[in-house]
């Protein structure tokens, strides 16, 4: 499958690639005879809906996709967005003598080459054209090296494809039904959203743990400087003999895991310091080990996204699109991929850079090989790193922002893993003395010193405790030998409390979907935006906390689908999806039992399935969700709070209830929906039930006659009036009851008859102007303002509205409009330096809400977020997640629709038989028009 000899000798070819900017890069690259075109992504799919699927299919295919009763074969249909690029492809491919499909080199790459061959249908040799790094010299390699389409590859992400479909729309209209509609269920997605709400579970289920220890500091009896401090600070261990509790050695129910340990409370810590305020100490032992830390392996996707969440404040999602357009922009190599492993090649660039900016001392011997880690690893693909066989210094690159900031981290750690080791010393030392009253006290103090830093010169990873220590911290003791006498220069008791486990961050999210082997590295950041966008979870800080809403679908999962959220589950079809890969399985049959449910011992298992012990967990998903009357739906979105009082996931929104509707004494409140779950504690609950809500009956409209209430909406709090019974509500006779927002300065439980009447006498016609125009005065969501025609101005007080004179209106309008507001608010609150703007970070009050600027992008808070809690490094990461995404695309706007008469135009580019035909119609059109003129001439 290599190029011909013809076409190499002057022959055009046509090379597909996957995005626009990835075709202009490799352009660059290519001679006169090539033409480089994008199928921008995926040009054919799965059809989105059944008004996409061709006629001739009926039923169940209509509603899937997917004709599960012939061999799941798929109803692939070409995108409505892709169809003109589609067209511009076969015209492209026409004037050509070969095509290079030059998509990815991943399944996802494999199968959209392989889509481009079944949409295109070339009678021209096909070469299949791969490389992980846009680079000259690799993508001129890559053309002289072409391969085989690879079928297996394709056949994998078919399987793969057809299961998400199946699962996605057999369950997902189960949690429309017994949940709320627009909700979805994924084979992943599911599992990472049963995952967050496990860990809120484990925190709503903890309980605190008290405890107290001793902090020593102790003085050597000499002078000392920054190598051989003159004290060391030691914790209390021991007490005669028996070691005193710490946080580890309680359980999540506030109780101590194992016995004989030391339980020590305020009083007892306290009299123990007390008595050991004279005691003499001295050095028990002395134990020193020397310390070795090897560097990092090259970044992988999933190492890539804990890092830059962990330095760079990016989400998994804002990784992934800046590392795209590095990769596309010839910078790094591809950023999808399992691997550790590098390149001679790069193995040698990041050599070269050792000895060249740290000294030939930092260069190992032998260059470090580093062996996978990931199960079932399947990308071709080299770990993250430079591209080129010579890495430029993040200065040399001349990149800017977020694109250098993540360009300088991978270039350190592709650096570093090529270093020496970092060495040093570890010392322990043990400090014993007896109290007053006769008891042993053992105080431990540890040190780190390193001698040669190694690797760390150039790169020190992160951690997802931000109070854990990192590898290059060093504590350095004081130069003690065993026997030394120290003196106690301060003993204080310290009370601690045990914490709950920490919620996780995207970084440790993609760690533990990692280790579990459930999804692939590449689909992690997509997993958490889809979890993010669904509302399943939302941010606090950087913390991930699942709403309310993902209890009542996690709870809805386990209990009736418990099999398609089980995480071993999950990981072991992850399994079966790569043995088809390799060919150890066929596809068919293992979709008919995970769908159909054909169990174990079915014929179709085949010799390859044998043995296995899957076929009792495949199966049945259809019959899962054809049975639906087993499921309660307010039973799964109910979970108990305390004292009688429940919390429902409603329709709208969560609320908590005590007692049973339309019963005497039932209360209702409704849940802020940015609560975490795990702050919704019983006296919480009590105090928003205690708080005024529902409907205030506020008197009697003296004219209508109406009852007139307050209530809490969707939307915020109103007025309304309540029609009389007979009142039509709908016909060309149907009355509206008047309706009104409260004012911002209005709250429920004190608005009056007097305020409502006021509120639905809105819009208030102020006058007309000197042509008659009416101005009028209203209250909008942006709040008070004047309407005269179509031209509006704000009003400053909310009073304005009720007061404002015609000739104070007229003047409002006689001035200039304000383009933007006369006087700029101070801002909410002051963040600090934005570290890739380098400017000044702020929060301030938005026309949509709260929004953080560094005055180049603005971010609007999300869920979660709040001005009073809301963190530098928060505010700085959704300013790189803005940044990422690029400027917002402006809509075009569709031309007006040309009458009947109007041609098409035709292509730019024709064969030579289209030209001749164009060419005769221009002749002939010529003609006609010249004879029609001259008859008009002559009737004249």
């Amino acid at each position: 499958m290599s190029p011909t000899s013809e076409t190499a000798q002057g022959g055009r070819r046509l090379v597909i690639v996957e995005s626009p900017a990835k075709a202009k890069t490799i352009k660059g690259y290519l001679g006169p005879g090539y033409v480089v075109e994008a199928s921008v992504g995926h040009i054919r799919d799965l059809p989105s809906g059944a008004a996409e699927v061709p006629e001739k299919y009926t039923g169940e295919v209509r509603r899937l996709g997917v004709d599960v009763e012939h061999d799941f074969q798929p109803i692939y249909v070409v995108n409505a967005d892709k169809k003109a690029q589609v067209r511009k492809l076969k015209e492209q491919l026409a004037g050509v003598d070969e095509l290079f499909l030059a998509t990815d080199e991943d399944r996802e790459g494999e199968a959209i080459a392989w889509h481009l061959l079944e949409v295109l249908k070339p009678k021209v040799p096909v070469h299949r054209m791969v490389f992980h790094e846009i680079t000259k010299d690799a993508i001129q390699e890559a053309v002289r090296n072409p391969r085989e389409l690879n079928k297996r590859m394709v056949d994998a992400q078919e399987t793969r494809r057809i299961l998400d479909r199946l699962y996605g729309y057999e369950v997902s209209p189960v949690l429309w039904k017994k949940v709320m509609r627009g909700l979805s269920a994924g084979r992943v997605q599911s599992v990472a959203t049963r995952l967050v709400v496990e860990r809120e579970r484990e925190r709503i289920a903890f309980r605190s743990a008290e405890y107290w220890d001793l902090t020593g500091t102790f003085a050597t009896g000499r002078a000392g400087d920054s190598s051989d401090p003159s004290s060391l600070v030691a914790r209390l261990n021991t007490v005669d003999g028996k070691r005193v509790a710490q946080g580890r050695d309680f359980g999540s129910d506030g109780q101590l895991k194992t016995a004989n340990i030391l339980h020590l409370d305020e009083e007892k810590a306290r009299a123990l310091a007390a008595s050991l305020a004279d005691t003499s100490f001295s050095v028990r032992s002395v134990e020193s080990k020397p310390y070795r830390r090897s560097p990092y392996a090259p970044f992988r996707t999933t190492t890539l996204q804990q890092e830059a969440s962990r330095k760079l404040g990016f989400g998994a999602k804002a990784t992934m699109q800046v590392a795209q357009k590095l990769y596309e922009n010839g910078f790094i190599t591809y950023m999808r991929t399992d691997s550790t492993t590098l390149s001679d090649t790069a193995v040698a660039a990041a050599r070269a850079q050792v000895t060249q900016l740290y000294g030939a001392d930092y260069l190992p011997e032998k260059p470090r090989v580093y062996a996978g880690k990931v199960k079932n690893a399947q990308e071709a693909h080299e770990a993250i790193r430079p591209s080129g066989d010579r890495f430029r210094t993040p200065a040399e690159t001349g990149l800017t922002g977020d694109q250098f900031r993540l360009y300088e981290l991978i270039w350190k750690r592709t650096v570093a893993s090529q270093m020496k080791d970092a060495t040093g010393n570890s010392v322990t030392v043990k400090i014993g003395g007896r109290s007053a009253d006769g008891r042993d006290a053992e105080f431990s103090a540890s040190g780190k010193t390193i001698t040669f830093h190694g690797f760390m010169k150039a790169y020190v990873e992160g951690a997802d405790d931000p109070n854990a220590e990192l590898d290059d911290r060093e504590r350095r003791l004081p130069q003690v030998a065993e026997g030394d006498a120290l003196s106690a220069e301060e003993i204080t008791a310290d009370g601690h409390a045990t914490k709950p486990p920490a919620r996780y961050t995207e970084a440790s999210l993609v760690k533990e979907l990692e280790e579990r082997e459930i999804g692939r590295p590449s689909t992690y950041a997509s997993i958490i935006g889809t979890i993010l966008d669904r509302g399943y979870v939302f941010k606090k800080g950087t913390a991930l906390v699942p709403s309310f809403l993902s209890f009542a679908v996690v709870n809805l999962l386990e209990k009736h689908f418990g099999r398609l959220v089980d995480y071993s589950f999950t990981a072991k079809m992850e399994d079966d999806l790569d043995r088809i890969a390799r060919g150890e399985a066929q596809a068919v049959p293992w979709l008919k039992r995970f769908y159909f449910g054909e169990g174990e011992g079915s014929a179709e298992r085949g010799a390859a399935d044998a043995g296995n012990g899957d076929g009792d967990h495949l199966g049945g998903l259809k019959e899962l969700v054809t049975d639906l009357g087993a499921i309660d739906a307010r039973e799964i979105s109910s979970f108990p709070v305390g004292d009688g009082i429940m919390l429902r996931v409603g329709r709208y929104g969560p609320y908590v209830e005590r007692g049973e509707k339309d019963a005497e004494g039932h209360q209702r409140a409704d849940v802020p929906e940015d609560l975490a779950p795990d702050e919704l504690t019983t006296a919480y609950a009590e105090e928003l039930l205690a708080k005024p809500s529902g409907d205030f009956e506020l008197g009697t409209d003296p004219v209508s006659g109406n009852q007139i209430v307050a209530k809490a909406g969707r939307y915020g709090p109103y007025v309304t009036e309540i029609l009389p019974e007979d009142t039509p509500k709908t016909g060309k006779n149907a009355v509206k009851p008047r309706t009104a927002s409260l004012f911002k300065s209005m709250a429920l439980d004190t608005v009056t008859l007097e305020d409502a009447l006021k509120l639905m006498s809105l819009p208030r016609v102020v006058g007309a102007d000197a042509e008659g125009v009416e101005i009028t005065a209203q209250n909008g969501r942006y709040g008070p303002y004047l309407k005269k025609g179509t031209d509006s101005r704000s009003l400053t007080e909310e009073e304005q509205l009720f007061t404002i004179t015609l000739e104070e209106a007229l003047a409002i309008y006689a001035q200039p409009k304000q383009r933007g507001r006369a006087a700029a608010k101070p801002p909410l609150k002051e963040l600090g330096t934005d570290p890739v703007s380098e400017k000044p970070v702020v929060v301030k009050d938005g026309r949509f809400g709260p929004y953080v600027t560094d005055g180049e992008t603005n971010a609007t808070l999300r869920t979660g977020d709040s001005v009073e809690d809301i963190t530098p490094e928060r505010g700085y990461e959704l300013l790189a997640e803005k940044r990422a995404k690029g400027p917002a695309k402006k809509t075009a706007k569709k031309a007006p629709a040309k009458k009947t008469a109007a041609k098409k135009a035709a292509p730019a580019k024709k064969t030579a038989a289209k030209k001749t035909a164009a060419k005769k119609t221009t002749t002939a059109k010529t003609a006609a028009a010249k004879k029609t003129a001259a008859a008009k001439k002559t009737a004249e």
